[in-house]
């Protein structure tokens, strides 16, 4: 493990995650768990060696567990190069949103189960806590415990991994935000705003104020990859 990876020491924190048994998917899974918190940013360059070291796993196993995030879009093998952390483009940003309004706003719409809605309300309770210290990253995060919250509304374990699958991208778009405070601290009220209307059994106003919601983040995101890209 060397200075110049800091994210290994973070990996070396969830060995105990794994075992003697673990396999290719669950060296996955952690690794796009530090993407959703934001520990991996884009380019990140992925050594073996550090990967390997700090959670304790053979290179074959963490050369299948790439392979499977390469296949989730989350890496990228440049040949003679390594392995890097993807960099979204616009068109990216775009396409997420697509999808993300497809799996959100209908599951919002089916949103009855007491304990589900309840997950959200708590999600959007953390980012509130965390606003309140100025802990924007920590908002970044509690925000995808939010939109992963809406997701679960529908009830299926399929939606469920899809969606883990498309918050690990779209914190990979949220680092060209400069500045958290000025991109998260807008949306808490929406946020709120939805978590009140599911509690109060309001679907349809909820669904229609996610729209709106996704609307104004991807005028805004889009806008930002733009900037930054010319």
């Amino acid at each position: 493990m060397t200075a110049t990876d800091p994210w290994a020491d973070l990996l070396a924190a969830d060995r105990a995650l794994l075992d003697r048994t673990s396999t290719a998917e669950r060296v996955a899974d952690v690794l796009r768990q530090r993407i959703i918190d934001g520990a991996l940013s884009p380019g990140t360059r992925l050594s073996e060696e550090s990967a390997g070291k700090a959670l304790a796993v053979s290179r074959n196993t963490l050369r299948e567990a790439f392979r499977l995030l390469v296949h989730e879009r989350l890496l990228v093998h440049e040949f003679h190069r390594g392995v890097f952390v993807r960099v979204l483009s616009a068109e990216d940003v775009i396409d997420l949103y697509r999808i993300r309004r497809l799996l959100e706003t209908s599951a919002v719409r089916r949103g009855e189960n007491p304990d589900l809605v309840s997950a959200v309300d708590r999600a959007v309770s953390d980012g509130e806590r965390a606003a309140a210290e100025e802990r924007w990253w920590d908002v970044g995060t509690a925000n995808m415990r939010f939109h992963e919250a809406l997701a679960a509304l529908a009830g299926s374990p399929r939606v469920n991994d899809t969606m883990r699958q498309l918050l690990a991208e779209l914190r990979l778009a949220f680092h060209v935000m400069s500045r958290p405070e000025e991109f998260h601290k807008p949306y808490l009220g929406f946020n709120r705003e939805i978590a009140d209307l599911l509690t109060a059994g309001h679907r349809e106003a909820a669904a229609e104020k996610l729209d709106a919601y996704f609307d104004a983040a991807e005028t805004q995101l889009v806008a930002a990859y733009r900037t930054y890209q010319d």
